[in-house]
């Protein structure tokens, strides 16, 4: 089963996003405040999560929630942004742009069913 694991604690909580084979799909990018404020981004990432996808690598670009796939060194990524523009969830590096594209498949597939772990 698919899972958000929210770490942290205090004024510091994070989430990652995992498959149902316990690796990660994506980190949300920015550090929460509050325990409430993580689980807000994290339904951010469920509502987001149907986007669709653009590739910048080929002069692709959108405005509103959408999947950025981004070459970043010599690997592609991806990032979910949110209706405002906002990353609020990004990849790890692929060495190919199709297995970038299964992540963002499996993002789709996974994020909006699964279980926030605190």
């Amino acid at each position: 089963m698919s899972k958000f694991e929210i770490s942290g604690s205090g004024t510091n909580y994070r989430f990652n996003l995992y498959a149902p084979n316990g690796k990660i799909i994506g980190r949300g990018t920015q550090g929460y405040s509050s325990l409430q404020a993580c689980k807000t981004g994290i339904e951010s990432v469920k509502n987001n999560s149907s986007a669709s996808v653009i590739d910048t690598t080929i002069g692709e670009s959108s405005t509103g929630s959408r999947f950025e796939i981004y070459e970043s060194v010599s690997e592609y990524r991806f990032r979910l942004l949110a209706k405002n523009g906002e990353n609020i969830l990004a990849s790890e590096g692929y060495v190919n742009k199709s297995g970038c594209k299964n992540g963002i498949e499996s993002v789709q597939k996974n994020a909006p069913n699964a279980k926030i772990v605190e």
